[in-house]
């Protein structure tokens, strides 16, 4: 069953390599490129790649056209990071760019499963479930923060350090996806680990975005590694949207099941997906260790603080 999906911000640093990889899949039929600038040459570009999806670049006012009978719009839109900014540092500007497409999305596509990817997703993934309830359009279900390079950072590092290959490591990161808010459960990968390598690589996973900023020195950030996390995502939306059964990621969704552990009201957590986007929700692994509960208890105080920004964000538009 392919699929009709849109990349908005699909000429940045990250919306390219995940055009790219959006036309080199064969679950797209359809892909629409939207961007305030640069899109019909990247949707030029991307067209004579010989794979069966059909490919459209949209500018400006034209959102309505690429967004229109999408059933997964990812977002990479936003301003990168660069040397000696946080994520946080990325609200003023990014929240606001975010709030505008929700808006035209409840518009043109509101059935549609929305994959968040545009900094700080802590923030911009609640703005975006704001705007889609003012417009009597949110489900839930369908709105996703992609957190996946953190799994993807955490497979890798532990991989190099064990001396396994990639496909032998299996490890939820929960949480949020800045800094301290993630959460690796070096616990329940599978591999045993010495106190000061659960130290190093926590930190690595935590922070893995800077090593890349600072390695591009002050030209970029994480962007073709958030590509490919992008793309895997979205992918595992399609198959779940497809029906395939048994399909598992983690993602920064609305936390229907408060509790004293987890009071936030998004969280990333394992879910499974399905044919109407989040079909069920794994609860916490039971087994974490004393670190991981400490890291939970760091990173919950911090999400809180993201989301109450949020709120406040749209409390004022």
């Amino acid at each position: 069953m392919p699929f009709n999906v849109a990349v908005v911000g699909a000429a940045g640093g990250i919306g390219q390599p995940l055009s790219l990889l959006m036309k080199n899949n064969l679950m797209v039929k359809d892909l629409t490129l939207y961007d305030v600038v640069n899109t019909p040459g990247v949707a030029a570009d991307l067209s004579h790649i010989c794979t069966p999806s059909k490919v459209q670049g949209f500018l400006g006012d034209d959102i309505g056209s690429a967004l229109k009978g999408r059933d997964i719009v990812i977002i990479p839109a936003g301003v990168p990071r660069k040397p000696g900014m946080t994520r946080d540092d990325l609200f003023n500007t990014n929240a606001g760019i975010v709030a505008k497409l929700a808006q035209a999305c409840a518009e043109h596509c509101p059935d549609a499963c929305f994959l968040i990817i545009s900094n700080p997703v802590n923030s911009t993934v609640p703005i975006f479930a704001e705007v889609l309830k003012k417009a009597g359009v949110y489900n839930p279900k369908k709105l996703f923060g992609v957190t996946t390079l953190d799994i993807v950072r955490a497979k890798t590092f532990i991989a190099e350090m064990k001396g396994v290959e990639v496909g032998e490591v299996d490890v939820p990161v929960v949480g949020g996806h800045s800094g301290a808010t993630i959460v690796p459960l070096l616990s329940q990968s599978g591999h045993t680990f010495t106190p000061e390598e659960v130290k190093t690589l926590t930190h690595r996973i935590q922070f893995g975005g800077d090593e890349v900023v600072q390695a591009k020195a002050g030209l970029g950030s994480a962007t073709l590694s958030m590509a490919f996390a992008g793309a895997e995502f979205a992918t595992a939306v399609m198959k779940g949207l497809a029906g395939e059964a048994g399909v598992k990621a983690c993602t920064y969704i609305e936390n229907s099941n408060i509790t004293d552990a987890i009071p936030t009201s998004f969280f990333s957590s394992v879910v499974t997906l399905g044919r109407e986007g989040v079909a069920e929700v794994h609860p916490m692994p039971t087994g974490i260790n004393a670190f991981e509960t400490d890291l939970l208890k760091t990173g919950i105080e911090q999400l809180t603080t993201n989301i109450q920004k949020a709120h406040e964000f749209v409390e004022k538009m």
